[in-house]
């Protein structure tokens, strides 16, 4: 999808374990840093687009998560719209929220992605992730990850799920199959949250700020072999807020050089013939550069959806910022890290490896990332120069493949 969506403030909290506060005091915290970013009122909002993933399990808040949490700032009387697409789940808002705006239906909507994972029942967690998937077939899934394991040498423990993310099971046969497939070591792995550590040092709302080597990351514990802990993105709760505007309302409010969401591609994975790779993930990216009248080497900063060290590898080659079966050694090389020489950076944030991955939260956490970066206000962070940015975003697995992808570009 085209559009034409001006991004006139944006906020977010910092991300962590934050087991004292509710989902209403985080999104709020979102919310009014975005609208005094925008210089704009809660009466000035229009209509709401309320990103959450897992309320209905941490919380109990099955139904009406987003009025519950706009109530309490005193916005009422306007469309609510709540979504929940797994962790595209605030990027989905997103998406619905700049549509809105291209179509000329509203001048000022609201996109707000907001999270808490973090319960003292570990299992109660790690069920939000196992409910990303088919739950009819559980046993179908079961025998895919198992099989997929095995194919790539691994010991398939789908019960371990109970324990961890169902989904390190599954990065973790993606990183040997890329292992096998193009030499891809493990320090190459490892050299991926040791480049975000970097970057996140930087971020004050980042979830993780300590900065660590290749060396310490391999040593750390295991979780799937080859991933270990620093390998894996983390549980943790936040929001994020950006209010969109039309170019009408920009006008009105001053802005002269904007930050335009110029598109935003949003699908699903579908079933392909036997034998066929994923092709869902090729399809949205280009179909995204297409509508922006971009490629991959116009982007000046990119926003990927890191959940283990093996996605950035395997989605920096994706998006085409190298050949496939580069990704680790372009990373490894340093070439996506700030003052590394290359051409785009990636996860200037720290990505979901260190500035963390409260689910519903992450895709907007991803645009204002952006959002910032494109107006120059990212400070020891900031991606020199830059005016393109880009965002990927996915999540749910269904038959092998991500079930949701949201691809987002911006341009100032």
């Amino acid at each position: 999808m085209k559009t034409n969506a001006i991004i006139a403030g944006g906020g977010m909290t910092a991300f962590g374990k934050f087991p004292a506060r509710t989902l209403k005091d985080l999104a709020g915290e979102a919310i009014k840093a975005a609208l005094a970013d925008a210089g704009l009122e809660t009466s000035d909002i229009e209509a709401a687009y309320m990103g959450n993933a897992a309320a209905g399990t941490i919380t109990g808040q099955v139904c009406v998560p987003g009025e519950v949490v706009l109530r309490s700032l005193g916005i009422g009387g306007i469309p609510v719209i709540n979504v929940e697409n797994a962790c595209a789940t605030a990027s989905t808002a997103l998406n619905q929220a700049a549509a809105m705006v291209t179509a000329g239906l509203y001048d000022v909507v609201l996109a707000v992605g907001y999270e808490k994972l973090v319960h003292e029942d570990k299992a109660k967690t790690f069920s939000v992730f196992s409910g990303a998937v088919d739950v009819s077939d559980m046993d179908g899934l079961a025998a895919l990850v198992d099989r997929k394991m095995k194919a790539v040498g691994l010991q398939g423990d789908v019960a371990g799920a109970a324990s961890r993310s169902l989904f390190m099971d599954i990065y973790a046969t993606e990183a040997v199959a890329h292992m096998k497939a193009y030499g891809t070591t493990r320090e190459q792995l490892a050299a991926v949250p040791a480049k975000n550590s970097r970057h996140g040092a930087h971020n004050p709302r980042a979830q993780f700020r300590d900065v660590t080597t290749v060396e310490e990351v391999l040593a750390a514990r295991e979780i799937v072999w080859p991933l270990t802990l620093p390998m894996c993105s983390p549980i943790g709760d936040g929001a994020a807020a950006v209010l969109l505007v039309s170019e009408r309302k920009a006008r009105e409010l001053g802005i002269t050089n904007p930050v335009r969401i110029t598109a935003s591609v949003l699908g699903t994975s579908w079933d392909y013939p036997e034998g066929r790779e994923s092709l869902v993930f090729h399809e949205m990216i280009g179909r995204a550069y297409d509508e922006a009248g971009l490629g991959a080497v116009d982007i000046d900063v990119v926003e990927l959806h890191d959940a283990s060290a093996s996605s950035e590898i395997l989605h920096t080659e994706y998006l085409g910022l190298c050949p496939m079966g580069e990704g680790g050694r372009v990373i490894e090389a340093g070439l996506t890290a700030l003052g590394g020489g290359g051409r785009t950076v990636v996860n200037p944030s720290g990505g979901l490896l260190r500035k963390g991955h409260p689910i519903g939260a992450t895709g907007i956490a991803q645009i204002v990332e952006l959002y910032e970066q494109l107006s120059g206000r990212s400070g020891a962070r900031q991606v020199e120069g830059a005016r393109t940015g880009l965002a990927e975003n996915g999540g749910g697995y269904i038959n092998g493949d991500v079930a949701a992808l949201c691809v987002t570009i911006l341009e100032r």
